[in-house]
Formats: structure tokens, sequence, C-alpha cells
């Protein structure tokens, strides 16, 4: 039998447990509410000292002192697959009259902002800018698709109930990026970065163990897909903004990897054609063009890089449909 003390010891020892739980969950509790209050404070000093002309952007900006007439932008899919060079030569201009700044998930924003640091550079051209679903779709969070100038509008607020908990990279990334767009500014690179190679085209290899996406529908450009939100009301604003500004406007939707095929992957399909949709819209509505390719004749899969890039050997073929598309 159990004594009247071993009772007392096991109701004592119980009660000191439960304190410590409850001291421990109370100061996890206060170290969370501390962090929190941390990156918020980060997050507000971002957003006070973050430039929409990130340093991705503004360290091609220097290409503009040619004073080009055609100028490319937009993310990774004109980065790395129209080529300026060609571009001028096709529609028989000099070399430097055609130039490419787009970058990594570069947006409509950031090209609106570059127009503000020099509307005499842009008055006279044709500005042809790609639109691709991460821009667009307020369910892609992930760190490197994230729009950053969209991001900075949303206030810290709207920045933590977005991307807390499960995103916190993407949270760290805008804070990480706001400094370095703000140092860019601060440099003047702009101005004093030196002038891009091959007019801003950056090529890109195929990897032989690159491991390609089962369907599109899947993949992480639709996630969550959503176009109802700050994204859409944002870059559509931005290209809406643009007109006037430059002596035309073509918005581009390019293609993917020919092995995925709308006819069998339907949801892909049908996201694809909202995208193309919302920015007809805003096209018919603003006065610019835009131009769905959702296939160019001898781009073959060979041709791609990954089921969204092209290739050194594709960079050409896709450079001249565009510039024939352009003309009409």
């Amino acid at each position: 039998m159990f004594s009247r003390h071993s009772l007392d010891s096991g109701t004592f020892l119980l009660g000191i447990q439960t304190t410590s739980v409850r001291w421990i969950v109370g100061a996890l509790a206060l170290t969370a509410l501390a962090w929190l209050a941390g990156l918020a404070g980060l997050l507000a000093i971002a957003n006070r000292v973050h430039d929409d002309v990130p340093m991705a952007l503004a360290v091609k900006l220097p290409l503009l002192k040619l004073r080009p007439e055609l100028i490319f932008a937009g993310d990774s899919r004109t980065h790395y697959q129209v080529d300026p060079a060609l571009a001028a030569e096709l529609t028989g201009r000099p070399q430097g009259s055609a130039i490419n700044i787009g970058y990594e998930a570069g947006e409509p924003l950031a090209v609106l902002a570059t127009i503000d640091l020099a509307p005499e550079r842009f008055r006279n051209s044709h500005l042809v800018i790609n639109l691709t679903p991460p821009i667009l779709n307020d369910g892609v969070r992930t760190a490197g698709s994230n729009t950053q100038d969209v991001t900075a509008r949303m206030g810290v607020a709207g920045q933590i109930a977005t991307f807390m908990p499960l995103r916190l990279g993407t949270l760290i990334r805008f804070i990480r990026e706001a400094f370095n767009s703000r140092l860019a500014a601060s440099q003047g690179l702009a101005d004093a970065a030196p002038q891009p190679a091959e007019f801003g085209l950056i090529r890109l290899d195929t990897n032989p163990r690159y491991k390609w996406p089962d369907d599109l529908s899947s993949h992480a450009f639709y996630a969550g897909w959503d176009l109802s939100g700050p994204k859409v009301k944002y870059e559509m604003g931005a290209l809406c903004a643009m007109v006037g500004r430059v002596r035309k406007l073509t918005v581009v939707s390019p293609p993917w990897a020919p092995r995925y095929d709308r006819a069998v992957d339907v949801a892909w399909a049908k996201m694809d054609r909202e995208q193309v949709a919302v920015t007809a819209e805003a096209g018919r509505r603003c006065g610019f063009d835009v131009l769905d390719i959702p296939s160019v004749p001898g781009l073959l899969q060979s041709h791609f890089s990954d089921e969204a890039h092209l290739n050194r050997a594709g960079i050409p073929i896709y450079t001249r449909y565009l510039m024939t598309q352009l003309k009409n």
C-alpha cells in the first residue's frame, strides 16, 4: 500500500511538473512573440528602404545609354531567350538599337519604375514585355518566384498574413532584396554598372540530368491558381501606366516546351487561357497589344533547357518568330 507520505510526494512532484510545463510554454510563447515582433520590425524597415528597381534590373540599365528603339523586358523567359542583336539585324537596325533588360522574376512594376528613372529613353521605343504565371498568380509564394514590388505594397500585416508560417523564406528574401535594391539605387548602378555583354542576353545550356515535370497543371507556377489578388491589380495597373510613355507596348505570353500538350492537360490549358484573357482585357481597356505564342514552328523539345526556358539552339528560332509576330 502507498503511504500518505508517498501520495503527498507524488502530488508535490506533479505540481512541480505542471508548473514547469506552464513556464516552458510561456517562455516559448514569449520567445515567439518577440521573434515575430523582430520580424515585423525588419519588414517595416524593408518596406521603407525598398526600391521598385531591383539590383538584378539596375545592373542592366546602362544599356539604355544606347538609346534603343526596341526594348525587351520581363522575367527569365525574356532574360534567357530573346536575342536583341539578332532582333536588330532582322529589322535592319544598327547593333545596340535593341536591348534585353529582362531578369529573374521580372515584373511590370519594376519596368514602370525604370521608365520613371529615364522617361526620355523609353519615349520613342517599342517596349516588349513578357508575362508568365508566377507574375500574376497570387497562389505562387515561393521565394524565387515572388514579385518583390507587389509584396512591398502589401504592408507588414499583409506580408505576415500571406507568407507566415510556411513561407518564411519568401519574407527573408524580400528583406534581403529590399536592402539590395536600396544599395543599387544609392550606388547609381543604373548608370555606373558596366554595360552587359550581348546587349543583356544570357544563354542557357541544357542539363541532361534535368528532371522534367510530368505535367504543367501541377507545376509550382500554377499552385493555388488565383488571378483575383494584388498581383493582377498592381501588375496590370503598371502595364496600363506605361501606355503613352512608350511609342508602343506589346505584352507577350511565351511558349512552353512542346512535350506538354494542352489537349491532354486540360487544367493547364484552362489556366493558360485565363492568364492570357486577363492580360488581353487590360490591353483592350488601356491600349496595349497582347501577343499569345502557345507554340513556335520549328521549335522542338531539344531546343528547351527546361519546361519554360530555351537553350542556345532555341534562342534564334524563337527570336526570329517573335520578330515576325511583332511586325504583324
